[in-house]
């Protein structure tokens, strides 16, 4: 089911083809039920295209039908009542929202830790500094067509609320015509000031241009699918975003000190995803190679989404046998995984060699699934290699920096030729003779 592959070089080519969306090629059956949908053939960059044009141009009546197209669904109303959410908060089993609850704590008292500050240092006649300015309105994509995931609204809208966004506006895909009881029972925990019901690329359409019930947004967050991915970079410009989210990805070291049914769980957790989601292991161990692809054969029959596992395992997942952790690490950092997981001795001492990875879960103890729910750290990492140069959500995407700048007469006049020459040396005489205007004293 899942490849065993031996050597550092087999594994590098292997490993990075695993590229996200933008590389991989498009099903056919996709293709067709496009085309069905729209009349012609359009590839899936085309039929987002032309949703957000609808959407731009109908508002609300291009959301009813573009829900009623996707979902099956007829919208009575976009906005859901506060009434509504209160009632299925209340519909929601106790245990479900102690658990909610505990999470949220936790991924709030992780952010609050890191909340950038406002600074401005002063020296007695001029002063620099920077002003951290919370964005005003933040829309958050809850994916749902699936299965809810409350998760990732806690995930997504709690560090927005800790940056002190003034409102926070989730939207999620409903499901059997509503929203999901858990999806709204986690607004409530989390304190969010509207949730609208539609979802896809006509959701991204709705908080990139406004409609008549959806306000716009100074941003888009959230991981979706397929078509909200592309609907999010189509807008970017019109809106910022945080981030461009293909299928997720988990990466584990181990030695042979690690648990081979830890090592073959977490490889299962990760698959059950989707089919593209990729579970790879990189081991100096060929004896826990051969007994986690055993262990993977005997647990996925207790599992209940054998189907997507299997097509995950198979086509994405991987286990790549090598000399040693240097070449493991080495792989690892050419990846550049969403996850990436230390099941290895003295795994601390391996932490300084990351040098791209979304996150780092150190220890056997440490498996990625808890981190998904109630470690702290938000689950919305950056996919696809995009670790080298992003970093998972956090309360620095909520918020906007502004440079402070005061100087004195004295510090001006003590600058400004200077500042005058580098404005000559670009051909900018106007920028030189403001600067001059008021160093030389001109009239």
């Amino acid at each position: 089911m899942i490849p065993i592959i031996y050597g550092a070089h087999a594994g590098r080519a292997k490993i990075l083809r695993q590229r996200g969306y933008a590389e991989k090629e498009y099903p056919q059956s996709l293709l067709e039920k496009l085309q069905k949908t729209f009349g012609e053939p359009l590839t899936p960059e085309q039929a987002v295209a032309r949703i957000l044009s609808d959407v731009r141009a109908r508002g609300d009546a291009a959301l009813r039908d573009w829900t009623r197209t996707f979902d099956r669904v007829e919208l009575a109303n976009i906005v859901v009542t506060q009434d509504e959410i209160d009632a299925a908060y209340a519909e929601t089993p106790l245990a479900v929202r102690d658990a909610m609850e505990l999470a949220a704590s936790r991924i709030r008292a992780f952010h609050e830790k890191h909340k950038p500050k406002s600074w401005i240092e002063w020296n007695g006649e001029s002063a620099l500094g920077q002003r951290i300015i919370p964005l005003a309105r933040v829309g958050i994509y809850v994916p749902g067509g699936v299965a809810p995931l409350p998760s990732s609204l806690l995930m997504s809208a709690i560090p927005a609320l800790v940056a002190g966004v003034r409102e926070v506006a989730i939207a999620t895909p409903p499901t059997q015509g509503r929203v999901a009881p858990a999806i709204l029972a986690a607004a409530k925990i989390a304190g969010v000031s509207r949730v609208y019901s539609i979802g896809g690329a006509q959701a991204i359409a709705a908080f990139a241009f406004g409609t008549e019930s959806v306000a716009r947004v100074d941003k888009i967050v959230g991981a979706g699918g397929l078509f909200t991915t592309l609907a999010k970079r189509q807008v970017f410009g019109a809106v910022g975003i945080d981030g461009l989210y293909g299928p997720t990805e988990t990466l584990l070291i181990a030695d042979d000190s690690a648990n081979p049914a830890w090592v073959a769980s977490d490889l299962l957790a990760q698959a059950e995803h989707d089919p593209l989601a990729t579970s790879i292991l990189i081991t100096n161990s060929q004896s826990l190679a051969e007994k986690v692809a055993e262990e993977i054969e005997k647990e996925i029959k207790r599992l209940s989404r054998i189907s997507i596992i299997s097509q995950s395992l198979s086509a994405q997942g991987a286990i790549i046998v090598v000399e040693n952790l240097d070449e493991a690490m080495e792989l690892a950092n050419a990846f550049a995984p969403e996850h990436l997981c230390l099941l290895i001795r003295d795994a601390w001492n391996w932490v300084g060699k990351v040098e791209h990875a979304g996150g780092i879960f150190v220890g056997e103890w440490t498996n990625e699934a808890l981190g998904d729910y109630v470690i702290g750290p938000s689950h919305i990492m950056p996919t696809a290699g995009t670790a080298r140069f992003s970093s998972p959500l956090n309360v620095n995407d909520f918020v906007k920096i502004t440079s402070v700048f005061s100087v004195s007469a004295r510090e001006a006049n003590a600058l400004g030729e200077r500042a005058a020459i580098l404005a000559e040396t670009e051909g900018l005489t106007g920028h030189a003779s403001a600067i001059r205007k008021r160093v030389m004293r001109d009239t």
